[in-house]
Formats: structure tokens, sequence, C-alpha cells
């Protein structure tokens, strides 16, 4: 399984980014899909996950309205679009696959976001 996140970068507070998980090795429309993130000297957080067919998504309360969790099963790919970004959200992000109700232990190599105030 690999994993590949692109999309972050340098931003300033209330602007937007559109983080990208491009996925192989795996039937990737039968997997539940989350957005992780680390940010610095922090644990692992949850932020948000969409299920199979895209049926539904749920959000960590920090993120409800701002973020937005999406999937292409056709291509493989996993979205996050973050808007009205604050310096909190500062982190690497991770995508990762859930399978029969629990996280996998697949990773890449995640994608940095940087917010500025």
């Amino acid at each position: 399984v690999y994993l590949v996140e692109s999309g972050g970068g340098l931003v300033q507070a209330g602007g937007s980014l559109r983080l990208s998980c491009a996925a192989s090795g795996l039937t990737f429309s039968k997997y539940h899909m989350g957005w992780f993130r680390q940010a610095p000297g922090k644990g692992l957080e949850w932020v948000c996950d969409i299920d199979v067919g895209s049926v539904s998504s749920t959000y960590e309360d920090s993120v409800k309205g701002r973020f937005t969790i999406s999937r292409d099963d056709a291509k493989n790919m996993l979205y996050l679009q973050m808007n009205s970004l604050k310096p909190e959200d500062t982190a690497v992000y991770y995508c990762r696959p859930k399978n029969g109700g629990v996280w996998t232990d697949y990773w890449g190599q995640g994608t940095q976001v940087t917010v500025t105030s």
C-alpha cells in the first residue's frame, strides 16, 4: 500500500489549501478513509473521515464548517479542502485507510501545512 499526500504549503490565516492523497496497492473504493495531523511537539490527531461510497463524513469539532473531506474512487484519490485556516491548523497532514472498523498502519510521508498569523 502506498499513500502519497500533497498540496501542503505556507498560507496566511484565513487562507485555503486543498490537500490530496493518492492511494495505490489497495482497493481504494472499499476503504473508509481519514485525515490525521500532527502538530509540532504534539501527538497524532484525527481530523476527519469519510466512509465507503461517500455516504457520510465526520469531523473533529475544531475543523467543522471549515474543512471538507471528499474522495474520487475512480482516481483512487482522497482530498481535504481546508478553508479559513488558523495558525493552530499548522501540522503535518496524513491520510489513512480504515479497514473493518480499525485504522490501518498504512501511512504516507505526510504534507506540511503552515499557517501564519
